[in-house]
């Protein structure tokens, strides 16, 4: 179901974060091609031609957290260790070919392409609230549009806009498509998509703990998932310029990137810093990290119970991680191993999709 945050600018906008092809003609065959993570017949992966490329994330102890304090946030603090069991993870995210097998499969309609229903959504509101324009409660997401020049950047909707039709199939809205980008992250997806996935799919969605502990690629010390050097145009698709109004593009790209268009990490895993954010299978609560440090090790947490976002209260969340094409140390840092962003399940957005993992 649709949240009513959705659809209120001035509280949506607080949900959103922000925190583009390169050159050649290489495709995902390409760049994957001799880097399957072969299994034997029990390792829960299947031959290299199909679309389950995962690799094996081997267990262990990480101190969870954040390694600086030029860009962390309060949320990423206090650094505590966790104990994490081997898993399977997906190489990359999920990619628009994949989603299209399995919405052609099981003939799923994703929540961006859902009208929002009113009766159900003034139940989520204080008495009274007014009934939102008709022109409002159609399928719709939400899409950046770069202003012309500089804003304040507590200003989200100088940026971003509900736009009826903009869905997984048209990223910009009516007009746009994702033909011959089959191998693009799937975005516009919804929390409650994404696990429709991977329920289909045999999968799961990380923890936030797994997403973590993978991200630095078996290397405790690292800020980023290629090592402490901050962010540049080699490493990430991440925006360059002053955001956001002027992106140079200086790693190839002003929008999202094909998968693997950058180098993977120490596990051989593709763009988990910038290009979009994904969804973990966790609630996002600001005090999390608090209650794990009282464990002394954590063992293979699974998130709260419940959400809590001090920034938005009564409105829970998901949280997501790796970042954006939209990221930028000015403004958000998200391609941080720690960072942490949040979101309402129901969201989707040009700048969001998810990758799975597979339990052993």
């Amino acid at each position: 179901m649709r949240k009513a945050s959705f659809f209120f600018l001035p509280v949506m906008f607080l949900l959103l974060f922000s925190c583009t092809s390169k050159p050649g003609k290489q495709t995902a065959e390409d760049r994957f091609s001799g880097q399957v993570n072969e299994q034997s017949d029990d390792g829960g992966i299947r031959d290299s031609s199909n679309r389950e490329e995962m690799v094996l994330i081997p267990g262990g102890v990480f101190d969870m957290g954040a390694r600086e304090k030029q860009f962390s946030k309060l949320d990423e603090f206090p650094v505590h260790k966790v104990k994490i069991d081997s898993f399977l993870m997906d190489k990359h995210p999920v990619t628009n070919a994949q989603f299209s097998e399995f919405v052609a499969s099981t003939g799923y309609v994703t929540t961006a392409e859902q009208a929002p229903e009113w009766e159900e959504l003034k139940k989520q509101l204080p008495p009274g609230t007014p009934k939102p324009p008709d022109s409002v409660l159609v399928p719709a997401s939400l899409v950046f549009h770069s202003p012309d020049t500089r804003v304040s950047l507590n200003n989200h909707q100088s940026w971003w806009g509900w736009v009826p039709g903009a869905d997984w199939k048209h990223p910009q809205g009516p007009g746009s498509s994702i033909e011959g980008k089959d191998d693009y992250p799937v975005v516009h997806v919804s929390w409650y998509d994404a696990q429709a996935y991977v329920k289909w799919a045999g999968k799961r969605l990380p923890t936030e703990a797994e997403w973590e502990y993978a991200a630095r690629g078996g290397h405790n010390t690292f800020v980023y998932p290629w090592g402490n050097e901050l962010v540049s145009a080699e490493k990430a698709n991440f925006w360059q310029g002053t955001f956001p109004y002027s992106n140079n593009g200086d790693d190839g790209f002003l929008s999202a990137s094909p998968v693997g268009s950058f180098s993977p990490n120490g596990y051989g895993l593709y763009d988990m810093a910038g290009n979009v954010w994904e969804w973990t299978s966790d609630w996002y609560h600001a005090k999390y990290y608090d209650a794990l440090a009282r464990k002394g090790i954590a063992d293979n947490p699974k998130g709260p119970l419940v959400s809590s976002d001090p920034a938005d209260p009564g409105v829970p969340k998901k949280s997501i991680r790796g970042g954006s094409f939209l990221c930028n140390d000015s403004y958000c840092a998200g391609y941080r191993a720690s960072a942490r962003m949040k979101s309402t399940p129901d969201s989707g957005m040009m700048h969001l999709g998810f990758r799975c993992v597979k339990d052993l």
